[in-house]
């Protein structure tokens, strides 16, 4: 038997993060596409981990309860890699708050159920969550601690007090910290920690076609007018996760990191800042 890694996303960031901190693991990757499950846990096989590639259904609490169930075949869970979710451009309102909201908010609480007593994880949320003005408290508080099959009937979240799928995104990312912040509570008391990063504008397959899609111009201004004038790597996402899941983290939990190059601060103090 060994520590096993629960990694959702098949994405580059879960790969990455995967890569750093996995070895010497049992990691199971689950993600709605098997055929992109099959193609990272062959990709990471080869260069000489662990993996077992599985079908999961992020929306779907009885998909996340077959993913640990699998995890626990192998061993005890002792980390959590949260990579999966979908994109403003990729799917509705209804699909993003079903999904990156709701189906994250039951992932962090069911595998913090059976956490293993030192255990991890981090979750990507986004820039996006930080862009929004700030929710009241009592918002705030409904979003972190609302019992988990009622949080998408809260008014906030209602398809009248949304906007767009951009907004519900945003909605979604600042619902995981807060969830976030709620959960590292009770997986405190197993002896576990949970902490969340959010992304900007990171290279991968899919954002390469954002950049080449509609709103490419944007996304190419934004990086451009970024105090780092560049997008991120994979690796830089990495790179903070493995501090935050190694002992070197121990004293962060409950806590959120902005990757972004500073995009957020020039949107909000720069030349990204929105005319009014």
């Amino acid at each position: 038997m060994k520590d096993v890694m629960i990694m959702t996303g098949a994405g580059q960031i879960s790969m990455a993060i995967a890569r750093r901190i996995g070895y010497g693991m049992k990691i199971i990757i689950g993600d709605k596409n098997p055929q992109n499950a099959n193609t990272i846990s062959k990709i990471v096989n080869d260069t000489g981990f662990d993996t077992v590639a599985f079908e999961m259904d992020l929306s779907s609490r009885e998909s996340i309860l077959d993913l640990i169930r699998e995890a626990q075949k192998y061993g005890e869970i002792s980390m959590l890699v949260n990579g999966a979710g979908v994109s403003p451009s990729q799917a509705s309102i209804e699909d993003i708050l079903k999904i990156d909201l709701y189906g994250t908010t039951v992932l962090l609480e069911e595998v913090g159920k059976v956490i293993k007593k030192g255990g991890v994880g981090v979750t990507i949320s986004s820039q996006s969550g930080h862009r929004m003005p700030a929710l009241s408290a009592e918002v705030d508080e409904q979003l972190a601690t609302t019992p988990t099959e009622r949080l998408l009937d809260l008014e906030v979240l209602q398809k009248e007090n949304i906007k767009d799928t951009l907004h519900a995104y945003q909605m979604a990312k600042r619902c995981n910290q807060k969830r976030v912040m709620a959960e590292s509570v009770k997986w405190g008391k197993r002896g576990a920690r949970i902490n969340s990063i959010s992304p900007g504008i990171i290279v991968t397959p899919l954002a390469i076609d954002e950049f080449n899609g509609p709103r490419g111009d944007f996304y190419k201004n934004m990086f451009a007018k970024c105090p780092a004038g560049r997008p991120g790597t994979a690796d830089e996402v990495a790179n903070v996760a493995e501090l935050l899941m190694n002992p070197k983290g121990a004293f962060i939990t409950g806590a959120d990191f902005l990757i972004d190059g500073g995009a957020t601060a020039s949107y909000f103090y720069g030349p990204l800042k929105p005319e009014e």
